[in-house]
């Protein structure tokens, strides 16, 4: 009933001076998705201690945004925004969700499986998946043919009404009593295929290297189908798991390990495609959901050199390291400072796949003309805007340069071109460009809560 519903309540995304623009065959996408890493986590983003060879190259073969921006500074509500293409007070998920939450995505909302399925394509998601834990609002509800993961963050416990395997292993004394029980077990999460827990509590460090190893094998039993993968790690949330051969082994300590780890599965994923002959049909997108925990004793990671962490929408809790690779067709070598986001990566595969999608209000749009590479290209948020919310509140608004941040009264305006470090608040300076982004904030929130889903 839902994919009948894309079909009939859909329009073209995109502006006819856009379609009018030449543009390859629809390809195959991944999208790598780390959780909580910082901007500066990566080699090519100016980690000094954390090495990140695949990753490192994958800029070297592509492109590397620098202004590029989660739409949320936590988990559910920035996954939210990526696979729907709106910011997560539009469809529904403005705030963290947690096992036995009666709110989810709904089944209505289209996500990126859900558009990408009307082309025929094969979809998967692996990892965390986190935007609700009943039937409803599962993965194989929301366009993805199969799913293996963690339901939610791996700090939490499990939900004792899931289904289980017949072949389910239990593991650190648990039994299926223990399953069943009322205990919140911290950190005790289940390893879920399809929508059965097939392992409890999941041996958190061998994450990484299950998801890698299920990625390889769904890429190379589509190798002749379109197919969209969607790889969304359960690391370096905390608490930090890294598998023995990399633990130990980074200058940066576990978060590193973990970090090099995450790199080593990019490095495995990218090596799969070359081998298959595949890469240049292939778009992979690597960034993260937010910005690093703000933790004391290197379990965190690092936003410098901009100002914030996780849960804030300074610069550090939302903007993110983005890479992304299309052999043959993202020129190597490329950088853009142009702003860009999560959100608009669903109007953008629309765009290369020629797929139709809802009619519903939409804050992504298609940066194609970016990644591409296109002479002059400028960002699509230029004019209106792009929106800072955190959980029901919108809080900041950037436009080209300047970002206006309203927090309880509190009012700062940073020139981000001068001052990524948002170090210089320029508010009494500047009166009049105040007043206009402060109602830039009023009138966007004010028009996207009219217009919600």
């Amino acid at each position: 009933m839902k994919l009948i519903t894309v079909v009939l309540t859909v329009f073209l995304s995109c502006n006819l001076s856009v379609r009018a623009q030449k543009k390859p065959s629809k390809p195959n996408v991944i999208i790598f998705f780390t959780d909580d890493q910082g901007y500066q986590d990566v080699g090519v983003f100016g980690s000094p201690l954390i090495k990140t060879p695949h990753l490192d190259q994958m800029a070297a073969d592509g492109i590397k945004f620098t202004d590029f921006y989660s739409a949320s500074p936590v988990c559910s509500p920035s996954r939210a925004a990526l696979l729907t293409g709106s910011y997560p007070p539009r469809v529904g998920v403005p705030v963290v969700l947690w096992p036995y939450s009666d709110s989810g995505l709904a089944q209505e909302e289209i996500t990126i499986a859900d558009m990408l399925k009307t082309k025929g394509y094969a979809t998967a998601c692996i990892g965390k998946w986190h935007l609700g834990d009943k039937p409803e609002f599962w993965p194989t509800a929301q366009g993805f043919d199969s799913y293996f993961g963690i339901p939610f963050s791996n700090d939490m416990s499990v939900n004792r009404n899931f289904k289980v395997s017949e072949n389910i292993v239990f593991k650190e004394g648990m039994t299926i009593d223990s399953l069943r029980e009322e205990k919140w077990r911290k950190s005790k999460v289940p390893l879920m295929r399809q929508d059965e827990v097939v392992e409890y509590p999941v041996d958190q460090s061998t994450l990484t290297k299950r998801y890698t190893e299920d990625a390889v094998q769904f890429i190379k039993n589509n190798k002749d189908n379109p197919f969209f993968l969607y790889v969304a790690q359960t690391m370096p949330h905390i608490p930090l798991y890294a598998s023995p051969e990399f633990k130990g082994k980074s200058a940066r300590g576990l978060y590193g390990d973990v970090i090099e780890e995450l790199d080593w599965s990019m490095g495995q994923i990218l090596k799969t495609l070359k081998s298959l002959n595949i890469d240049e049909n292939t778009l992979v997108i690597f960034t993260s959901d937010n910005g690093p925990w703000n933790l004391k004793d290197e379990q965190g990671g690092s936003a410098l050199p901009l100002r914030g962490f996780k849960f804030q929408t300074y610069e550090g809790g939302m903007r993110v390291p983005m890479i992304a690779q299309w052999k043959g067709t993202i020129a190597a070598g490329t950088v853009s400072s142009e702003v860009a986001s999560t959100i608009d990566i669903l109007p953008t595969l629309a765009y290369l796949t020629d797929s139709e999608i809802s009619e519903k209000p939409m804050d992504g749009k298609n940066i194609w003309p970016l990644l591409s590479g296109k002479k002059r290209a400028k960002s699509p948020h230029i004019k209106k805007g792009f929106y800072y919310y955190k959980d029901t509140i919108l809080e900041a608004v950037r436009q080209g340069d300047w970002k206006l941040r309203k927090v309880k009264e509190k009012i700062e305006l940073f020139n981000l071109k001068l001052d990524m470090s948002e170090t210089n608040n320029l508010a009494e300076q500047n009166p009049k460009i105040v007043q206009k982004l402060q109602k830039m904030l009023t009138d966007y929130d004010a028009n996207l809560k009219a217009n919600t889903h």
